[in-house]
């Protein structure tokens, strides 16, 4: 039968057909499965008899990626589900069926998502703790916290982006960014230009960076598919200067190819003012909505009494640096892949990584032909090469 621009025959497997068609292009379903394969075995390594929880939307590009996931857990030994739920986006809540399949204890989850797996209420208004740190999704609390599951997630992706960007050399890939993460875990700050306009120095002092480097076989892992990217969450409070995103930057109302230079004026951690064309007034609107959205989830028991600001005050916070290592992504407007691509660093608006600046949004915005300077307590400096 034909469901939603691809063809499903349902037996044991999801996806048995010749050719596959996804919006109008067609794919060889032997590119899908092997791309599938290889984030099954390669980089998550799914053994014998794993529950493997598979998240998506009935769209057509990543409902069958997800497909293909699925048969490639059958075949690695594992025991997948597959649920779909409404598109969410940056602000909307999973569906309670989702949420509730984490407490089977999942040992790997893979979030196939058109744009975002979606907040957990009940994190949110009441946040899990685990070891003194407080987290606002079960998910995160589950991978971050108990390390009870390791996992990717590919939000927005498509199949023509899946088979080309994640057949790579992973080693060549964990060896480039485990060198770009030494210099920034030794860094006391960064300096980052372009000649779109960025200048701005970040604080790194007490933060560790993090490798997305399509490694997630151990507990507690996990990342993206593609991978390739380095990350650090800038210390609170340190981030001066300027950030002219003139890539493509993601919002609650999509993301998208950046034709006016998004200019963000950033004092004392936050985005001051913001200056540009329609994508400037896009952001704007995003931000304004996370804060109204914020005061109203306190006011509505949704937050914690007393976090309505501070939700507030963060959709403003720089929350990550990030350096694009993937050798086969590109600028298409999809910041999953963006934020991957040689010659890019991102910024993202908002949440960080280090569970120390909640917010409801995390904004990436790539910033194209950027020159990284890491700087040392010693005053010495070090070019990172992107």
């Amino acid at each position: 039968m034909q469901t939603s621009g691809y063809n499903v025959l349902m037996d044991k497997k999801l996806s048995k057909f010749a050719e596959l068609r996804v919006n109008g292009a067609a794919f060889n379903e032997s590119a899908l499965q092997e791309a599938a394969r290889i984030a099954i075995a390669v980089s998550l390594k799914v053994q014998k008899g794993e529950q493997v929880l598979i998240i998506s939307n009935p769209r057509p590009d990543v409902a069958a990626i997800a497909g293909a996931l699925y048969d490639a857990s059958i075949d690695a030994g594992g025991r997948p589900i597959l649920l779909f739920q409404p598109v969410k986006t940056q602000l909307e809540f999973a569906d309670p069926a989702v949420l509730a399949a984490f407490n089977a204890k999942p040992e790997v989850v893979i979030s196939l998502s058109d744009e975002k797996l979606g907040k957990d209420p009940v994190g949110i208004a009441s946040p899990y703790e685990y070891d003194g740190v407080k987290y606002d999704h079960i998910f995160h609390l589950q991978q971050y916290g108990e390390k009870s599951c390791r996992a990717f997630w590919s939000p927005s992706t498509t199949v023509e982006s899946f088979v080309r960007t994640v057949p790579i050399d992973y080693a060549e890939l964990q060896r480039r960014c485990d060198e770009i993460k030494q210099v920034l875990d030794k860094a006391i700050e960064v300096h980052v230009t372009a000649p779109g306009g960025t200048d701005i120095i970040v604080g790194l002092r007490g933060r560790e960076a993090k490798s997305d480097d399509g490694n997630f076989a151990s507990p507690g892992s996990g990342g993206n598919l593609p991978a390739g990217e380095t990350f650090i969450s800038p210390e609170n409070g340190t981030a001066e200067g300027r950030i002219c995103f003139d890539g493509s930057i993601s919002t609650h109302e999509g993301e998208l190819i950046i034709n006016t230079p998004i200019e963000c004026i950033v004092k004392n951690g936050f985005v001051e003012e913001i200056r540009g064309g329609a994508e400037a007034d896009q952001l704007l609107r995003t931000i304004e909505a996370a804060e109204r959205n914020a005061r109203d989830f306190e006011r509505d028991g949704k937050l914690p009494a007393g976090s309505g600001e501070l939700y507030a005050r963060n959709a403003r916070n720089i929350g990550e640096l990030g350096i694009g290592l993937n050798p086969a992504a590109r600028i298409t407007g999809k910041m999953l892949e963006d934020e991957k691509a040689f010659g890019t660093c991102h910024f993202a608006i908002g949440q960080n990584y280090d569970e120390d600046a909640p917010s409801l949004i995390h904004l990436d915005g790539l910033v194209k032909n950027p020159v990284i300077t890491a700087i040392f307590a010693d005053g010495t400096k070090q070019v990172i090469k992107v």
